[in-house]
C-alpha cells in the first residue's frame, strides 16, 4: 500500500490583497529576496544560491518560535507573479506556493497561497497557523514595503 500524506501535518494558507502599485513594481519587491530581511520580521537572510534562467534557488533563514533554514526554487514570471517549490531544509518536508499578480486600475492586486507540510508531525490546527498566523503581519510589511519605495 502507497503512503498517503496525513491531513494533519499539512497546511494551507492564502491570501489577497490590493496593493498601490503596478504589478511590475510589486514583482520587484516579492523577486528581490536578498532584501526580504529589510521588511519581513522573521527572515534574517535570503541568498540566491543558483541561477537557471528564470528559477532562482533561493536559501531562507528564518525565526519562528526557533531558527530555521531552508531553500525554495523560485520560478519567476515578471509582472505577473512567481512559484516555488521545496529544494531542502530543516523546517518543511514540502513547500509549494506562489504571489499570482493582476492588474486592478493601475494598482496590483497580489495572491499569495502556500502549501506545506512539516519535517515532523504537527497537528493540522497547529500546522495552519505556523503558516497562515503571520500573513496579515506579512501583508502589512508588504504595504510599508510598497510605500517606503514607491511612496504610495
Amino acid at each position: 500500500m502507497a503512503s498517503q500524506q496525513h491531513l494533519s501535518d499539512m497546511a494551507k494558507a492564502t491570501a489577497t490583497e490590493v496593493f498601490n502599485c503596478s504589478p511590475d513594481q510589486f514583482f520587484k519587491i516579492i523577486s528581490d529576496y536578498e532584501k526580504y530581511h529589510e521588511f519581513l520580521q522573521e527572515v534574517k537572510q535570503c541568498k540566491v544560491l543558483k541561477t537557471e534562467g528564470n528559477r532562482k534557488l533561493v536559501e531562507y533563514h528564518v525565526s519562528v518560535i526557533k531558527s530555521f533554514k531552508y531553500s525554495l526554487w523560485m520560478t519567476e514570471t515578471a509582472g505577473h507573479g512567481l512559484n516555488w517549490e521545496f529544494a531542502g531544509g530543516d523546517l518543511f518536508k514540502t513547500s509549494i506556493g506562489s504571489w499570482k499578480l493582476e492588474n486592478e486600475a493601475g494598482k496590483t492586486r497580489a495572491t499569495y497561497a502556500v502549501d506545506a507540510t512539516f519535517t515532523m508531525f504537527v497537528p493540522g490546527p497547529i500546522a495552519n497557523a505556523l503558516v497562515s498566523v503571520n500573513l496579515p503581519g506579512m501583508m502589512s510589511a508588504y504595504h510599508k514595503r510598497v510605500a517606503q519605495l514607491y511612496g504610495k
